[in-house]
């Protein structure tokens, strides 16, 4: 099973306690109507586990579903949920969240108001292009993908290249000239994982690997190549 998890930064600098007491039992509740029917839809926050320097939780989300019948449209209430964790480096708490992009996204905008830190508590930890590329070039045989974004060629918004040893072509070298790294599907062979990383700090494992396996993956191997605090666009 794929596994997907994007990484966040966390402004402030509470400590673990202080983070599970916010999360724990934050919930609210919204009014939707629909069809002449009102809906109300829960979100709330449960902490599962709380170690030193981590806090894991899931947030549980409620949402309309549309069901489409021979008397029309009518609505029914499903629920996700999106497992977390928050823990804490050298740099500060950061937060890997256990969904999509977009979901993750929402996820983050949740539990920044679940911690009391409103509008731009939490914003995307970021891998800078050199980074990426250093983390290619440094073993380009174990590279299967990489995508490039940022092109300045015409009409082109993104170029990819696919196979093995990709860092030795001479496509590769030309489309550094055009464009920056956006995305590398690489194999760590210490690991015995094949990962895909973006510079917004979505992570992918495509390899079959339990939960627990890829959170410490990703808190050992790809956390150390983000970004500090205040580095600026990258």
């Amino acid at each position: 099973m794929v596994l997907v998890g994007k990484i966040f930064r966390v402004e402030g600098d509470m400590a673990p306690e202080l983070a599970a007491e916010k999360l724990r039992g934050w919930r609210v509740e919204r009014s939707v109507a629909h069809g002449g029917e009102e809906f109300t839809l829960r979100t709330q926050v449960d902490v599962k586990t709380v170690r030193e320097a981590e806090v894991w939780g899931e947030l549980y989300e409620e949402y309309l579903v549309p069901l489409f019948g021979r008397e029309g449209v009518r609505y029914e209430v499903s629920a996700r949920v999106i497992p977390f964790i928050m823990f804490w480096t050298d740099s500060g708490p950061m937060l890997l969240i256990l969904a999509k992009r977009p979901k993750a996204n929402a996820a983050a905008s949740l539990l920044s108001n679940a911690l009391l830190l409103g509008s731009g508590g939490i914003v995307e930890a970021k891998i800078s292009h050199e980074t990426l590329r250093e983390l290619h070039e440094s073993n380009p045989e174990a590279a299967k993908v990489v995508y490039f974004d940022q092109v300045d060629l015409p009409n082109i918004r993104k170029l990819s290249l696919f196979g093995e040893a990709l860092a030795d072509t001479n496509l590769y070298q030309e489309y550094l000239k055009h464009g920056k790294i956006w995305y590398v599907v690489f194999e760590d062979r210490e690991w015995g994982l094949t990962v895909g990383v973006t510079r917004n700090c979505v992570v992918t494992v495509f390899t079959a690997t339990e939960v627990e396996n890829f959170v410490r993956y990703v808190m050992e191997r790809i956390v150390p190549l983000v970004e500090p605090r205040g580095s600026g666009e990258t």
